[in-house]
């Protein structure tokens, strides 16, 4: 039963993936029509908001990782 309510929680992260990615395009472009980031910071805060992002895409892995694990330590115990 774990495992099932974890499954559900990685799907959902997986598929927020999108959404998070869309946020930081959508947070660079009110940055620039804010007057935040000059064009030459432009680039990097591109930058950081993709590596912002990219935590979204470390944190589905470890979970899809987990969930590996956790289905093979179940097989083992059968």
């Amino acid at each position: 039963m774990g495992i099932l309510l974890f499954l559900f929680a990685v799907v959902f992260q997986v598929l927020t993936l999108p959404v998070e990615f869309d946020a930081s395009r959508r947070a660079l472009v009110q940055l620039n029509q804010l007057g935040l980031v000059s064009p030459q910071e432009q680039t990097g805060a591109k930058r950081v908001l993709n590596a912002a992002a990219l935590t979204y895409v470390a944190a589905a892995a470890s979970a899809v990782l987990q969930l590996v694990r956790l289905l093979l330590i179940r097989d083992r115990r059968d």
